[in-house]
């Protein structure tokens, strides 16, 4: 990983210079909240008479495995931690991956008002009893089986892999590969968890192209680099 020196002197901030441009960007992270809010209606009051079962022969394929549940909780380390690296080191990679995030979950929001999904794929009964399926246990009864199409957690770590591929201090290969890599790990985590069906990963996948093409386009950078600068009188 590149050492770049920081971004914004964040030290300095104030409230009332949140209109600076130096930090203007942090408005984005406003939409966390108001994320937080829709999803909570959607899942605990939104009144929804029938849900639509996502199931494919696929899912029939994988076995429950409770060692990937340590991928899928790492998904939130690499949510967040995208976040802190990119404030700290790299405010366009910041915007771009918000940008990306307000696209795909404002979508999945959409499509979970209009288009209820749910999954019974969770197995009655864990295969064997450990510390990590008596987690699972707890976590099945926090988390509900409804409105799993399109994935979150496919949506969020991609969002994280775009991201490190277009920032600067993770611009070797290496990183990008083990981004990448991770990425996909939990993508799959989430079937082996019995989390979500295949079918839920493949509707997340046009979301991200699209939002990928939107927000992380090189063309965007290439029109900005040759448009002429203004004469100076």
């Amino acid at each position: 990983m590149k050492i770049l020196p920081p971004a914004v002197d964040y030290r300095a901030f104030r409230l009332r210079k949140i209109n600076d441009e130096a930090y203007r960007h942090l408005k984005l992270l406003l939409y966390w909240p108001v994320y937080g809010l829709l999803f909570l209606y959607v899942e605990r009051f939104c009144p929804v008479t029938s849900y639509h079962v996502m199931h494919c022969a696929l899912d029939d394929w994988i076995p429950f495995n409770e060692w990937f549940l340590i991928p899928y909780l790492f998904w939130f380390v690499f949510l967040v931690g995208m976040h802190i690296y990119t404030l700290l080191y790299d405010t366009e990679a910041f915007r771009r991956m918000m940008h990306f995030i307000i696209l795909t979950y404002s979508a999945a929001l959409l499509v979970y008002l209009v288009w209820p999904t749910c999954q019974n794929l969770r197995p009655a009964a864990f295969p064997r009893d450990n510390l990590l399926t008596t987690f699972i246990a707890g976590f099945y009864q926090f988390d509900t089986n409804t409105n799993v199409c399109p994935s979150i957690h496919v949506i969020g770590s991609l969002a994280v892999m775009f991201t490190a591929w277009h920032c600067r201090g993770l611009a070797h290969w290496g990183w990008k590969l083990a981004f990448t890599l991770t990425a996909l790990l939990i993508c799959v985590s989430t079937l082996f968890m019995k989390q979500h069906s295949a079918l839920d990963i493949l509707a997340a996948l046009p979301i991200c192209l699209i939002a990928y093409k939107l927000c992380f386009s090189r063309r965007r950078e290439a029109v900005g680099a040759l448009r002429p600068e203004k004469a100076k009188p």
